[in-house]
């Protein structure tokens, strides 16, 4: 399911916006002004989308990931008491903020920082509770890339192959005659706009498309993720411009079930969940075929999301034990073209780049970042030896409405952590 973005104008405040306290969908049965559907699109709406993303298998069916059967491995605690008080300076603003201030500003459900494998900081917030799983939106999508990298590095995928000598039924459509790097990358030109404002924007038809809820009966789209995909066009030239779009994601996930034979969940579930000791199975919104949206519907623990993040900066490496391959990572950590980056109107993160569907800041750090809309992050420092996982549900989709309190707070983060 897709999301449009909210009005900044008269939105209530991260404290008076808790869902817990506006009384969402408790009672038995909620009282009819509390209750929250997906039929109805309330569930997306601000601001009960703060209570939809902590409880989405209540609204969608789903697949699961699962954990495994063992006991889930530990992360030890150090918790350091004065990273509230870190201050920051954010983008475009006069006035330093603190870290703890930044957290209501954006919206945070929550927040976990990870200082060389230890916990240093853990905050929980309105209907995000430990025991609880968070919809992370487009982070979904690094995922799909990580697997996509693994399989590369193991000799299952060729990233210089054509999408169509994998998937054929894509033969006609705009991923044809695209590369499967190009795809990884987001570098293929498409005639698709993710424009939410816009009601003629493609990203509307991928969106009923992949709609799990029974279509209107004068509905003739097509139906399921992967038969949209089909139908996507071209527009330009692949390779030369980065180009953000959500079906990138979902083509790549095809191509990762047809080359292994297993679906995105299992895959997952097989390469890294069962394997790192997470401790609470995850999952993805479906379509009405149950095929999963493998660009936005993915939803998990905030520890576990972690112990991902912590496998990454580790470059595959889980207690003592090569759980993906090295240069899987390190193949994630070179970066994309810059150029091709510079090209897509990013205007607020100069010099980044795109690499197997991970956002690179290419700052001194090295950090490079998964990223959703309304707040989700996983940032990685691998000079700060750093891990935050950020989970939120801020009134506006897009990040640019969260990144000038976001991002240079972690970069104070991982300075304070080098220096203690």
């Amino acid at each position: 399911m897709h999301t449009l973005a909210q009005s900044k104008d008269s939105v209530l405040s991260a404290q008076d916006s808790d869902p817990v306290k506006l009384g969402w969908m408790h009672g038995f049965p909620p009282p009819k002004d509390k209750i929250i559907t997906a039929a109805s699109g309330t569930f997306f709406q601000f601001p009960q989308i703060r209570w939809s993303v902590v409880n989405m298998r209540q609204l969608l069916p789903t697949v699961e990931v699962f954990r495994g059967l063992g006991a889930p491995s530990a992360l030890p605690y150090q918790i350091d008491k004065h990273i509230d008080a870190i201050t920051f300076l954010p983008w475009n603003e006069k006035q330093k903020m603190t870290w703890e201030t930044s957290l209501w500003k954006n919206y945070t459900d929550g927040i976990i920082i990870l200082h060389k494998g230890r916990i240093v900081y853990e905050r929980y917030f309105g209907a995000l509770k430990e025991d609880k799983v968070h919809a992370v939106m487009s982070l979904t999508k690094s995922f799909t890339g990580t697997l996509a990298s693994i399989l590369v590095a193991e000799g299952t995928l060729n990233e210089n192959k054509l999408v169509a000598d994998y998937v054929p039924e894509l033969k006609n459509s705009v991923f044809g005659d695209a590369t499967v790097r190009q795809v990884m990358d987001m570098t293929t030109a498409l005639q698709y706009s993710e424009d939410y404002a816009d009601p003629d924007a493609e990203v509307w038809t991928f969106s009923a498309a992949g709609n799990p809820l029974p279509k209107p009966k004068d509905y003739k789209g097509p139906v399921g993720y992967y038969a949209y995909l089909e139908t996507v066009r071209k527009q330009g030239t692949h390779g030369e411009v980065f180009g953000y779009k959500t079906v990138n994601a979902d083509a790549l996930g095809w191509i990762i079930s047809r080359v292994t034979g297993k679906s995105v969940p299992v895959l997952l579930s097989e390469k890294i969940w069962c394997k790192t000791g997470m401790e609470q199975s995850a999952y993805y919104q479906v379509d009405e075929l149950g095929t999963p949206f493998a660009g936005g519907g993915f939803n998990a623990g905030l520890r576990d999301l972690a112990r991902f993040g912590e496998l990454i900066r580790n470059k595959g490496e889980w207690n003592g034990k090569q759980i993906i391959p090295k240069n899987a990572v390190e193949d994630i950590e070179k970066g994309g073209s810059k150029e091709a980056f510079a090209k897509s109107g990013h205007s607020m993160l100069k010099g980044w780049s795109y690499r197997n569907m991970w956002w690179m800041t290419e700052n001194a750090d090295g950090a490079f970042t998964a990223r959703g809309v309304y707040g989700q992050t996983i940032y990685i420092d691998p000079k700060a030896e750093m891990v935050i996982v950020r989970v939120a549900s801020h009134p506006v989709a897009a990040n640019s409405a969260n990144d000038a309190y976001s991002l240079p707070a972690y970069e104070a983060v991982a300075e304070y952590l080098m220096q203690n």
